[in-house]
């Protein structure tokens, strides 16, 4: 296994630690969790330790993508475990966060349904051998979701100090973004999805 393909499965097992640390039950064992107060905002341990982990697994990405096209390491390996791997980390922590009502399940709906249309379409794309490249919208989708999650983990730091509520209107923003690129998808490959009707 190459490196690239070695820091994909490193993000894919970072995804179930991320899970036990962000659902473990401190309470039930008496484990008091330390909560840090900067600027009047109360941001506990564990969703610095997560972000931590969202952060590193992030940092996988950038570098499992700049190696294997650098050193031309591409693999079927690579394209099939490398979306998934992203797909893993960023709704895992969606739902976690919904789990614990810091957003709406809506959000997570909508991420996942649009990434499974999505992949549906680069799937019969695939089969038509048709490539389907990642839009800019996409791209901005991946953006905005990452720093959305990162606003919802500091708990709103710094925006909570002003009253902004930046990490609610980050999500949606991001969920917003997530509908129009699915939107874009389907119209952009309309004709290939509809030719045998």
């Amino acid at each position: 296994m190459n490196l690239p393909n070695k820091l994909t499965v490193t993000r894919v097992l970072l995804v179930p630690l991320l899970v036990l640390i962000y659902m473990f039950p401190y309470e039930i064992l008496n484990i008091k969790v330390p909560v840090f107060e900067i600027l009047d905002t109360n941001i506990p341990l564990v969703n610095i330790i997560v972000l931590m982990i969202f952060t590193i697994a992030s940092i996988t990405d950038y570098f499992d993508g700049k190696i294997a096209r650098k050193e031309e390491m591409i693999t079927t390996f690579g394209k099939f475990a490398d979306p998934i791997a992203d797909k893993l980390l960023v709704n895992t922590i969606l739902l976690l966060l919904a789990n614990n009502q810091d957003i709406t399940i809506i959000i997570p709906i909508i991420m996942i349904a649009r990434d499974t249309i999505v992949d549906a379409i680069r799937l019969i794309g695939a089969s038509n051998q048709n490539v389907i490249a990642a839009s800019q919208l996409g791209k901005m989708k991946t953006v905005s979701q990452m720093v959305a999650i990162i606003l919802l983990l500091l708990c709103n730091f710094p925006f909570s100090y002003v009253g902004i509520p930046m990490d609610q209107i980050a999500i949606w923003i991001a969920a917003l973004i997530s509908v129009i690129s699915g939107i874009d998808y389907f119209l952009k490959n309309k004709s290939m999805l509809t030719e045998s009707m």
